[in-house]
């Protein structure tokens, strides 16, 4: 199949089921063959049920597997055990929230076909000059994000060359993605981070590409 859209989420109920038929639609209004993968972290608000109700009812034949764990172990496993289940030639994360139109994941997939650009692995960025953000983070959020730019550049030594490693919209060839989420030992937020850094450390490319951005205030990031 063309690509995997995983999709992790913790208590999701009253959203999921938009992000189920937006990629669903994506699908169909590209001709795409495809999976969408919703891994639920946890959740005591019976967002999995949710979800599999919304994937019985949708009027596409995207295939929709739900996997639900009973603890909650954090975002980084949530989205590991997505990949291990993926089987698309390009494999996608996407933040729950519909942040960013599915129709970027395009801009993801054209960077990693055009071989002259060598590119492995595409990162959407909110601080690129071509981005549009719609609706802005508030002071604290974008203060913590300044402070932990500053940490993990300063400090860390690490991923200087990225303007957003955060952003929770990602395409990646497919065998990459499950090499190196295999490999994966990080379960909280900072996975996106391991990541990075195996993926340069195997000499794979990282590209970024300009989104349109809405932030969603109901964050699990406290």
């Amino acid at each position: 199949m063309d690509l995997s859209i995983i999709i992790p989420v913790l208590n999701e109920s009253h959203k999921i089921a938009v992000d189920i038929r937006s990629a669903a639609d994506f699908f169909a209004r590209n001709e795409l063959t495809g999976e969408i993968i919703i891994v639920d972290d946890g959740s005591t608000d019976g967002t999995a049920q949710t979800a599999r109700e919304t994937a019985d009812n949708l009027s596409s034949n995207v295939p929709v597997k739900v996997i639900r764990s009973e603890k909650n172990r954090g975002k980084g496993f949530a989205v590991k055990q997505g990949v291990k289940e993926s089987c698309g030639r390009y494999v996608a994360f996407v933040d729950c929230g519909c942040c960013v139109p599915y129709d970027y994941l395009l801009k993801g997939i054209e960077m990693i076909k055009n071989e002259r650009s060598g590119i492995d692995i595409a990162h959407a960025s909110r601080k690129l000059n071509e981005s549009t953000i719609i609706e802005h983070q508030n002071l604290y959020r974008r203060t913590c994000s300044l402070m932990f730019k500053w940490l993990l550049v300063k400090v860390m030594k690490a991923c200087g060359d990225f303007t957003d490693t955060q952003c929770g919209f990602k395409v990646y060839r497919g065998e990459i993605a499950r090499q190196l989420y295999n490999m994966s030992v990080t379960d909280g937020f900072m996975f996106d981070i391991e990541i990075i850094l195996r993926a340069q450390k195997k000499g794979f490319r990282i590209g970024e590409f300009p989104i349109e951005w809405t932030c969603d205030p109901d964050s699990r990031l406290s």
